[in-house]
C-alpha cells in the first residue's frame, strides 16, 4: 500500500494531530484477521462490536477501555494435546489482541458473551456543555436546541389536548 505524507495538512491545521497519527498507524498495520469481526450500527449514538471467538470462554478475554482506545485481549491456555490425537486442528485458540480507535464521548456500556461471539455495545454520550445551543438576544438564559425542541412538541401537546 501507498504511505502518504500529511506533514503539509499538519502545518495548516491545528488540533488534528490525532486524526494524523490514526491514518498513519492504519497504513502501517498490515495485521492479521484474526479474530473476525462485526461493527455495527444500532442508532445514532450506538454501535455494537461482535468478535467471532469460538473456543474462548470469558475468563480467557480481557476487555480495556480507555480515553478513545478499546482493547480486546484473549489468551488461551494451549490444551489440546499434540501427541497425534488430532488428525486436524483448525479451530484457531492462539492469543489475540484487537484494537479499536473510540470517537470522542464513546464509551463502553456493555460486554456479551453468546454461541462464540463476544460483543460489546457502545455509546456515544455528548456532554451538555458540547450540545449545539441557541443563544438569546439580550442576555436571556442560553438553552440547548433538544430542550428547545422538547419544549416545543410539548406545547404542540398541550394545543391538541385543549382542542
Amino acid at each position: 500500500m501507498r504511505s502518504f505524507d500529511f506533514t503539509p495538512y499538519r502545518r495548516s491545521t491545528i488540533g488534528f494531530d490525532r486524526l494524523f497519527e490514526f491514518l498513519e498507524n492504519a497504513n502501517r498495520e498490515q495485521g492479521d484477521n484474526y479474530p473476525p469481526y462485526d461493527i455495527e450500527k444500532l442508532s445514532d449514538d450506538r454501535y455494537r462490536i461482535t468478535l467471532a471467538v469460538a473456543g474462548f470462554s470469558p475468563n480467557d478475554i480481557d476487555i480495556t477501555a480507555r480515553q478513545n482506545l478499546l482493547t480486546i485481549t484473549g489468551r488461551k491456555a494451549e490444551n489440546r494435546s499434540r501427541d497425534g490425537s488430532f488428525v486436524h486442528m483448525g479451530i484457531a485458540t492462539r492469543a489475540f489482541e484487537r484494537r479499536f480507535e473510540l470517537a470522542d464521548f464513546v464509551r463502553v456500556e456493555d460486554a456479551d458473551m453468546k454461541d462464540g461471539l463476544l460483543s460489546v455495545e457502545l455509546v456515544r454520550e455528548i456532554p451538555d456543555a458540547m450540545k449545539p445551543r441557541k443563544i438569546e438576544i439580550n442576555g436571556a438564559a442560553p438553552r440547548t436546541l433538544e430542550a428547545e425542541a422538547g419544549a416545543e412538541r410539548a406545547s404542540a401537546e398541550e394545543e391538541h389536548a385543549a382542542a
